[in-house]
């Protein structure tokens, strides 16, 4: 099974949404969420705020808060909550791939927790600027 992780965004919506649609104001988020939708099996978001969220579930408020230039602590105990749930969500298995639509802020310190799990990690757009990302979806929309 293929699972697509997709980070939250600074651009959400200004009313309180489900995870699936408070980031859509983001072209990121959009290009990401579609490639997953058409591509992985499930898809969640990972949102500095609440870790990993259902793409469905319950509405949230936005909210200002990201990982980008967070201290390493922050992004370590935040990559150990994201791990638990993950396990609670039963994608820690030797069938199970995460594939990261996010940057380096939202899984360098929950890699090295993959690393001791069975299950496979990709990180496609690795080390590619913005507008490259942006244009990498288009390319494999």
């Amino acid at each position: 099974m293929e699972v697509g992780l997709i980070s939250c965004t600074k651009r959400k919506r200004e009313r309180d949404a489900q995870p699936a649609e408070l980031y859509m104001e983001s072209t990121f988020f959009r290009k990401a969420r579609e490639y997953a939708e058409s591509t992985h099996d499930r898809w969640y978001v990972l949102s500095a705020k609440h870790h990993l969220l259902e793409p469905r579930g319950q509405s949230i408020e936005p909210y200002d808060e990201t990982l980008s230039g967070a201290r390493i602590t922050r992004k370590r105990d935040w990559a150990e909550t994201v791990l638990i749930q993950l396990y609670k969500e039963d994608l820690i298995d030797d069938d199970v791939r995460l594939v990261f639509h996010a940057g380096r802020d939202y899984y360098d310190e929950l890699l090295p927790l993959l690393a001791d799990t069975p299950v496979d990690v990709e990180t496609p757009t690795d080390g590619l600027r913005f507008g490259e990302t942006l244009a990498w979806y288009d390319e494999h929309g």
